[in-house]
C-alpha cells in the first residue's frame, strides 16, 4: 500500500509523490528525483525539518531531541528521514522548488467546454489524458496559457479533477487576453497548456469549524474544497459568505444548493454590494459575519478575494476582539491585458 505526499515549496510549487508502506519521506522524494533537503539520514541533525500541515504519520524513535523536540513534534515538525506515512499527507517543506532539484509540472489538454455564466463570469473545462495524473490540493491554481500568445493567467480550480477534466470560473475582463480569447475565438477541441498546482491557499484537515468567505471569481477554490468535503464529510459546522458586486455576478447558486444537500453541516448565504441591487441580502460579506460564524476564535477562516476585501474583512475581525485559530486567504486582481 502506498500513500501520496503532496510536497509544498516555499516558492509555492506542490508535488506529489507516492510512499511505499514503511519507506520515510526522505527516502520516497529521493527515489522519484526530489531532493528535500537531508544531511545525515539518522535523525539527528534536523536538515530535513519540514512541517506536516496534513495528515497521520509515525515519526519513531530514532532521532535526538537536538533535531526534533518535543515541542516541535507536539506542533507538527517532522523530520522527513524518520516519517513514515500511515496516510496521504501534506508536508511544507523550507525550501525552494529549484533547490530541490524540481519544478513545476506542465500538462497538455484540450477545451472541453466554455460557457458564458453571466456577463462577467465564464465558465470553461478543459479535458486530458495528462490531466488524469493531475493532482492538487483543493484550492490551489495553476497558470494557463493563452492560445496565440505566451502569456499566462492564474486561476484556481473550482472542481477537482474527475476522468482527466478540470473546471475554472473566469473573470470576464472586457479587452483582457484571455477573456477576449474565450468570448470570441475559443472552441470545444482547442489545445490548452497549464502549469502547476501551485499555491498555499488550500484546504487543511477540517479539526473545528470553518468560515469560507468568497468574493467574485474567488468562489472558484471553494467549490472544488467542498467537493473534496462532500467526499469525505466533517463533523464540524461550515459556513459560507459569497459576496459580488452587481446582480448578475451571483454564478453557481444551483451548485451551493446541491452542496448544502450533500453535506450536512453546510450552511451558505450571498450578498450583493450595489444599492440598486433587488438581491434580499446586500452589503459587503462583512455585514453578514455572525459571531456564532467567528465561534469566539475557535474557527478556521478561508477568505479569496480581491485586495480590499481580504483588508476589510482583517479589520472587522480584529475589530471583533478575535483571532481565529487560523486565517488564510489569498488575493487576486483581474489582468486588464
Amino acid at each position: 500500500m502506498s500513500h501520496k505526499i503532496a510536497l509544498n515549496f516555499e516558492d509555492g510549487v506542490t508535488r506529489f509523490i507516492d510512499a511505499s508502506a514503511g519507506e520515510t519521506v526522505a527516502d520516497a522524494a529521493y527515489r522519484q528525483g526530489i531532493n528535500i533537503p537531508l544531511d545525515c539520514r539518522d535523525g539527528a541533525c534536523g536538515t530535513c525539518k519540514c512541517f506536516a500541515e496534513a495528515g497521520r504519520y509515525d515519526m519513531g524513535q530514532d532521532y535526538i531531541e537536538d533535531a526534533l523536540s518535543e515541542e516541535e513534534a507536539e506542533q507538527g515538525y517532522v523530520l522527513t528521514c524518520q516519517m513514515r506515512a500511515e496516510s496521504d499527507c501534506v508536508v511544507r517543506v523550507p525550501a525552494s522548488s529549484d533547490v530541490c532539484k524540481t519544478q513545476q509540472a506542465s500538462f497538455e489538454a484540450s477545451i472541453s467546454e466554455v460557457r458564458q455564466l453571466s456577463d462577467s463570469t465564464i465558465a470553461l473545462s478543459i479535458k486530458g489524458e495528462s490531466l488524469s495524473k493531475l493532482a492538487f490540493l483543493p484550492g490551489q491554481y495553476v497558470n494557463l496559457k493563452v492560445p496565440g500568445s505566451e502569456q499566462t493567467r492564474a486561476y484556481s480550480f473550482s472542481s477537482l479533477q474527475k476522468d482527466g477534466e478540470v473546471s475554472f470560473l473566469i473573470r470576464n475582463v472586457p479587452g483582457g487576453l484571455m477573456s477576449s480569447f474565450l468570448t470570441s475565438l475559443a472552441k470545444a477541441g482547442d489545445s490548452m497548456t497549464l502549469a502547476g498546482p501551485l499555491g498555499s491557499f488550500y484546504l487543511r484537515d477540517i479539526r473545528r469549524p470553518l468560515l469560507l468567505l468568497a468574493g467574485g471569481t474567488g468562489l472558484a477554490p471553494f467549490t472544488a474544497m467542498l467537493e473534496k468535503i462532500a467526499e469525505q464529510g466533517s463533523e464540524h459546522p461550515l459556513h459560507l459568505i459569497y459576496g459580488v458586486t452587481h446582480d448578475f455576478d451571483l454564478v453557481e447558486m444551483d451548485k451551493l444548493e446541491a452542496f448544502a444537500t450533500r453535506i450536512p453541516n453546510f450552511t451558505y448565504s450571498a450578498c450583493v454590494s450595489s444599492p440598486a441591487s433587488s438581491y434580499p441580502q446586500k452589503g459587503y460579506v462583512t455585514h453578514h459575519i455572525e459571531p456564532k460564524h467567528l465561534n469566539e476564535g475557535d474557527v478556521d477562516v478561508y477568505l479569496c478575494g480581491p485586495p480590499p476585501m481580504v483588508e476589510s474583512v482583517n479589520q472587522f475581525i480584529r475589530e471583533q476582539g478575535i483571532q481565529p485559530a487560523n486565517f488564510y486567504y489569498e488575493k487576486f486582481a483581474a489582468s486588464a491585458a
